[in-house]
């Protein structure tokens, strides 16, 4: 096979085996870290990495499930692409999950696979699938693309495609598959700029008719959030909020896309979401959709919003075509970038005073009366959520995966528009189990200087809770931040209990777990650990994990009865009796 020619202005390259030209694509795409789990699958490529030891590092995790949300994270984190390294089958059907996280979480992320030899293709060898028809790219796959190299002279070219595919539009993975033995043949093709977001502002008659809209309002409603937002574009909302005096809410998950201290703050729309939230959306005449989906949990299950055809006005304004009228025929629909739609939207020009403006203090006012709760003894989720927010630094990114904890996190935790920290939140819109834990480490080691906190369920926890050993090997024993986990144990898995209360009262079938002692997990691990069963000594034990020194697991013991941050078991089991079921 010939090698292509360079370019004029291209200075010569050396030939080396393909997987060490995908290293320095990597290196040239600003990738600094990698997450993954060897596989002989790709061991030219892992040759590379030792190769450029010194430009990039290999974080060598326990399982694909785990190296794939650790990538997701810090796709999040930084605005580019999160990459992640897995073998063949069972370790990309593993991965397959992060995947998925990336996909509705609109995250920017590269998942390269291992694949059996090109002479040995179709015949169901070791390991073998057919990875386009798994991950099926499309507006309900996993991926936006999925590609596989057959020629190594064009694997630069391949890298700079799933970079450029990750960032552009609405943000989202791509899976490169690397045949084991196109790995190992000479090339001697350039590696390609690094890719950078081709930004879509929005047009100025949509703009000028989404300010007409706005002058006919009464109760006008900003949900805010999705994935491609910057520093500015959170600035701008900002501004954009102040302009027109307007109430902001993020959507689920995507609580620090607007400061959550600021006046015109009205809470997060999501699972758990304050009633009096609820019903201000319902009552709004405008709603202004910014980066968001719209998807099932912002909606309330698609009852905020009425789907097709909504009650209220709607705009929406989104960077992918293709979730513009998926589901809500909008008065309004404008494609743009997140980083540009709200610099395009400070620039509308906004009367001197409008009618809303005591609507929207209210909805901050119901905001701050939702942080007030009865006390629960002998633990008091609450206490805990609001002792973390007090004692940590403004800067911590806070994680957690899928389960009734999260509530309490969501509901206590004011999370700062990533105008002033970055990315403060990282959870997984898609509902994944396991999430929180390896998202956590995967920020550390993005930002050691930076302190992490992950809250999670012992259902939760347990589904990836051996990336413990991630953490001990690769985090730098001298950093300015701390890694620390919480995990709640109540011994069920508890969102699952609090389905089954509500349709099949008293009829327990397959929620409940049994648990080791997380403490005595964490410190086999290397950790620091404590042990807390009353409000009353959870201070002195984070203020201990805030310390220099080791990460540190707090296991916090909670009763199964205290559901949910609103209600319990025995309060959802006699609704459900008394309605008849």
């Amino acid at each position: 096979m010939t090698a292509p020619t360079a370019p004029a202005h291209a200075a010569p390259v050396t030939p080396r085996l393909a997987g060490h030209a995908l290293v320095e694509a990597l290196i040239a795409q600003g990738v600094a870290t990698v997450f993954g789990v060897p596989g002989e699958s790709y061991l030219a490529v892992l040759d590379g990495f030792h190769a450029h030891r010194e430009a990039i590092r290999f974080i060598a995790c326990r399982q694909e499930g785990g190296a794939a949300f650790m990538a997701e994270a810090q796709g999040k984190l930084s605005g580019r692409p999160g990459v992640c390294f897995v073998t063949r089958a069972p370790g990309a059907t593993n991965a397959s999950i992060g995947l998925h996280t990336a996909f509705q979480d609109s995250t920017p992320m590269v998942l390269f696979i291992g694949q059996v030899a090109s002479d040995q293709r179709d015949r169901e060898a070791f390991q073998e699938l057919d990875y386009r028809q798994f991950f099926g790219p499309g507006t309900l796959g996993m991926a936006k693309w999925v590609g596989e190299v057959q020629d190594p002279h064009r694997l630069p070219e391949y890298v700079a495609r799933a970079f450029h595919t990750a960032l552009q539009g609405r943000p989202g993975p791509v899976v490169l598959v690397l045949p084991e033995d196109m790995l190992t043949q000479p090339t001697a093709a350039p590696v390609l700029p690094r890719a950078e977001a081709a930004h879509a502002w929005p047009a100025p008659g949509p703009l000028r008719d989404l300010r007409a809209l706005l002058m006919q309002a009464q109760r006008p409603f900003v949900i805010a959030g999705g994935g491609g937002w910057d520093a500015e574009a959170a600035r701008a909302l900002e501004r954009f909020a102040e302009n027109w005096q307007l109430p902001v809410g993020c959507g689920f998950r995507f609580q620090d896309t607007f400061d959550n201290r600021h006046a015109l703050y009205a809470g997060d729309v999501g699972i758990g979401i304050n009633p009096k939230l609820a019903q201000r959306i319902q009552e709004a005449d405008l709603v202004i959709a910014l980066g968001v989906r719209l998807g099932e949990m912002t909606t309330g299950g698609y009852t905020l919003l009425k789907a097709p055809r909504p009650v209220q006005k709607l705009v929406h304004i989104h960077a992918g075509p293709e979730e513009l009228g998926r589901v809500y025929a909008a008065d309004l629909m404008l494609q743009a970038s997140m980083a540009c739609a709200a610099k395009a939207l400070e620039s509308l020009a906004a009367p001197v005073d409008v009618p809303w403006r005591d609507w929207a203090a209210a909805a901050h006012a119901d905001y701050e009366a939702n942080h007030t709760a009865p006390a629960v003894e002998p633990l008091d989720m609450a206490v805990v959520m609001k002792t973390v927010q007090r004692l940590a630094p403004a800067d911590t990114v806070y994680t957690n995966g899928a389960g009734n904890f999260s509530g309490w996190l969501h509901r206590y935790v004011r999370y700062h528009g990533l105008q002033h920290h970055g990315r403060t939140q990282l959870a997984c819109t898609n509902g994944a189990m396991g999430y929180g834990f390896p998202a956590a480490v995967g920020a550390a080691l993005l930002h050691p200087e930076r302190t992490v906190v992950n809250v999670a369920g012992d259902g939760d926890f347990l589904m990836n809770g051996q990336e413990l050993a991630t953490a001990t090997g690769y985090l730098p024993s001298e950093r300015r931040g701390q890694l620390i986990s919480i995990v709640v144990d109540n011994g069920t898995y508890g969102t699952i209990r609090m389905h089954q209360e509500r349709e099949y009262p008293g009829r327990v079938s397959g929620s409940d777990l049994y648990n080791p002692d997380f403490a005595a997990m964490a410190r086999a691990f290397g950790w620091r650990a404590a042990r807390v069963e009353r409000t009353a000594d959870f201070e002195a034990a984070f203020a201990e994990a805030l310390r220099p020194g080791a990460p540190m697991l707090i296991h916090l013991k909670l009763d199964a009865e205290v559901s949910t941050s609103r209600t319990t078991l025995s309060a959802i089991r006699a609704a459900a009796v008394k309605a008849g079921r």
